[in-house]
């Protein structure tokens, strides 16, 4: 019996393959358009470009930062021809930290692209657009961020321990001790973090660490093995110095050193103190995020009478407010742990109309014996992959309004359709702009039953 050819079966059956474009190449572009989250789009020898921090018209020069067969991910090197629209990045970092991306583009003019993407998800998948367009809701575009998350990484090569946020399109540490989208309070201590962490006797069993700034300041480390008493003391010593709370999280759930410490942010308009730990999920723009809370509410116009529904309500961010303007609140979240800090938020607060619950809200609701009872109108605020399962019976509840407050355009556009199936329409929509210098959009819409 003859040899059987097994690599034959392997051969392609016509073409060539396109040569690899190595990472690191350089190459000279002409932009054509900007891609929704940012970057500039290039056609170019057959493949797909996406460029960091380039505008369309500009001619630059592009690093390959990774290829995958007909796209190539790239950043601006060098610019020949800029755009009228750029402006000089206002930090020293732009272009190399993945954490801002649009710094070079003036703030309107990323408000103008944010309000652009969430238009086209409306029209090209859900076939919409709103009876109304709600004006951009902003604040500031620096000073912002109240919570991050500091990367920190020991290189036993270089024996160097570095410390920042990762760059872009990889996982390689840009070291960052001067960050200007962090609020004020937390500036001074990004900038004295590297210096005493490379104090410590175990660089190389640091995890992580996370500043947080509210009704208290706190910085949390992760650590992979026991700290020794010097390291502790280093660590109160800076803590103290920034009269921050020290929070470890070694094995188990993050724990305050001190006994009895908290963190909170407050709802001035409402009067509200809403207390988390680290873990939970809070918005990082303060001033946004109240006024987010404000509009939905405006926009919600919830009576006094009134049984109102809040779904993924977290810490209680909408449902808290609410129950200051309604008869009853009946808020729903998945995550059990959330729906206790929900619940003793509500109590510290002393708001005794508001029920919470947990609920798998992947699934419908239609068997939940909360939601028997029908309710006047609807919140709900979904993470990115949105409240597909959820909305396809919200109409069974009876709700006359629904505000949806999203952190993904596509999957509202998505779940818009199965909305207007229903029977609503889209009264209103708008951005909300609660990550200034980067390509993320949140929105908010105002859903009408015919």
């Amino acid at each position: 019996m003859a040899k059987q050819e097994r690599g034959l079966r392997f051969q392609p059956t016509g073409g060539s393959r396109a040569p690899q474009i190595p990472v690191g190449k350089k190459q000279r572009l002409t932009i054509e358009r900007l891609a929704n989250d940012g970057r500039g789009i290039v056609f170019f020898e057959g493949r797909t470009w996406f460029v960091v921090g380039a505008l369309a018209g500009e001619e630059v020069e592009a690093r390959v930062l990774g290829a995958h067969g007909k796209v190539v991910e790239a950043r601006t090197e060098r610019v020949f021809q800029a755009s009228e629209l750029r402006r000089p990045a206002p930090c020293v970092h732009a272009g190399r930290c993945g954490g801002c991306s649009l710094q070079h583009l003036p703030h309107a003019e990323q408000l103008a692209l944010k309000q652009r993407m969430l238009a086209e998800q409306l029209s090209r998948v859900a076939g919409v657009e709103p009876q109304e367009w709600a004006a951009p809701l902003s604040g500031p575009e620096f000073g912002y961020r109240r919570r991050a998350r500091v990367a920190v990484r020991w290189d036993a090569k270089a024996k160097r321990l570095d410390v920042g946020f990762r760059a872009v399109a990889s996982q390689d540490i840009v070291a960052i001790d001067d960050c200007p989208v962090l609020v004020q309070a937390l500036q001074p201590i990004m900038q004295r973090l590297p210096n005493m962490l490379r104090r410590l006797s175990k660089p190389q069993a640091l995890g992580h660490v996370e500043l947080f700034s509210g009704s208290s300041i706190a910085v949390l480390l992760r650590h992979m093995a026991p700290l020794s008493d010097a390291d502790l003391l280093v660590l109160q010593e800076f803590c103290g110095f920034h009269d921050a709370q020290l929070w470890l999280h070694g094995e188990g759930e993050p724990q305050p050193f001190a006994a009895g410490a908290a963190l909170g942010y407050r709802l001035e308009q409402w009067d509200l103190e809403l207390a988390y730990r680290p873990g939970d999920f809070v918005q990082v723009n303060a001033g946004v995020n109240e006024a987010m809370v404000a509009q939905a509410l405006d926009w919600l116009a919830p009576r006094s009478d009134e049984r109102v529904l809040d779904l993924f309500c977290g810490l209680g961010n909408f449902a808290l407010p609410l129950a200051r303007q309604v008869r009853e609140v009946v808020a729903v979240e998945g995550v059990q742990a959330m729906v206790d800090r929900a619940a003793l938020n509500a109590g510290s607060n002393n708001l005794h109309n508001v029920q919470f619950f947990q609920a798998d809200l992947s699934q419908p609701l239609s068997d939940a014996q909360w939601a028997k009872a029908g309710f006047c109108a609807v919140l709900l605020d979904p993470p990115r992959d949105g409240a597909l399962e959820v909305v396809r019976k919200l109409a069974t509840l009876g709700a006359d309004r629904l505000v949806y407050v999203s952190c993904n355009p596509a999957t509202l556009a998505r779940d818009t359709v199965e909305l207007v199936k229903q029977g609503y329409r889209l009264k209103r929509a708008g951005i909300l702009d609660m990550f200034p210098q980067t390509a993320h959009v949140e929105a908010m819409a105002l859903f009408e039953a015919s």
